[in-house]
């Protein structure tokens, strides 16, 4: 923890939360030194809410709860790499990923399936 830089980020640094098992990105929070300790000291990850001003543990209302399984920071140590295994939806919407019903990325998806189908016809 000590390698982390929070200081860029005024005290926060990003979490992204992967599925340990199918690498699906499942939400992205926000941490300070706090929710990183007790997300260490728990095995469930907590984060810092910047509307609320507190810590909040992913599941603690839904029960759905996020299980790290391993933390990595990235190049420049002011991002984390959650890989956890999720109880249930991570999304308070109820889908897996706070990411699945983006229309960017169903418009991404159809994309490089396209690009994919033209390179097998190549």
């Amino acid at each position: 923890m000590d390698e982390l830089n929070f200081e860029k980020g005024h005290g926060l640094i990003p979490a992204i939360i992967q599925h340990v098992q199918t690498g699906q990105v499942l939400m992205l929070g926000y941490m300070n030194k706090e929710s990183l300790q007790k997300t260490m000291d728990t095995g469930l990850a907590t984060f810092y809410s910047r509307d609320r001003q507190k810590l909040w543990t992913k599941g603690e209302e839904s029960g759905n709860f996020l299980h790290v399984r391993s933390m990595c920071t990235d190049c420049d140590s002011d991002t984390l790499l959650v890989l956890a295994l999720p109880d249930g939806p991570t999304c308070h919407k109820g889908t897996t990923s706070c990411f699945d019903a983006s229309p960017f990325a169903d418009a991404t998806a159809r994309y490089l399936m396209a690009r994919k189908e033209e390179q097998h016809h190549e």
